[in-house]
């Protein structure tokens, strides 16, 4: 599956329209959940007590990893997330962007699921958009173009942006920020070497 063109041009002007929104500048690590308040979407885990409990047991401690997420619409037109709060945290902002990604996207939507393969929802272009925002979200292309200037591994990108080191590589990966920093480099090192001559 490949986006639409100019979609990813779209998506990051939208993550920086929401990072300016939060008053986050490029190399601040984005709160989803406050991302959620700013839209007036409540977040909720599998604490909550009208949960049946054998269902919260099977979904934290028997199978906690076939469930991350639920985005559930609520009439006329609104939402809540459910995340599943036994997840390590930065796999949780991970998902909780995903999910906020559908709504900022507009996404028309019933219930969408999210577990360790990613969201389930039965239009896989809507997903891969969800996905494409929400790692421009967590990680901006010109944070990670800085991050590829500076040498920062992929271990440090995550650290700083505090997402997995797995996102961390991806956003790498698929900014083109390394091969960009790359070319620079090699541009610049031949001017030198043109000068000195």
């Amino acid at each position: 599956m490949t986006l639409r063109r100019g979609f990813k041009k779209e998506a990051r002007e939208l993550a920086e329209e929401v990072r300016a929104e939060l008053g986050i500048d490029t190399l601040t690590p984005l709160d989803p959940y406050a991302l959620a308040e700013l839209y007036g979407i409540e977040v909720f885990d599998l604490t909550h007590p009208d949960l049946p409990p054998d269902s919260v047991r099977h979904l934290t401690e028997v199978r906690p990893h076939v469930f991350s997420a639920a985005l559930v619409p609520l009439a006329p037109s609104g939402a809540i997330i459910i995340e599943n709060h036994v997840h390590h945290p930065r796999r949780r902002r991970s998902t909780m962007a995903h999910e906020m990604a559908h709504v900022l996207l507009e996404h028309p939507f019933n219930l969408m699921l999210s577990d360790e393969g990613g969201c389930r929802s039965a239009v896989a272009t809507l997903e891969e958009e969800a996905t494409e925002l929400s790692g421009e979200l967590l990680i901006p292309t010109g944070g990670a173009r800085i991050a590829a200037f500076r040498g920062w591994s992929d271990q440090v990108v995550a650290s700083r942006f505090r997402v997995s080191l797995r996102m961390a590589r991806w956003r790498m990966n698929v900014s083109g920020a390394r091969r960009i920093a790359c070319r620079w480099r090699d541009r610049r090192t031949r001017s030198e070497v043109s000068t000195a001559r």
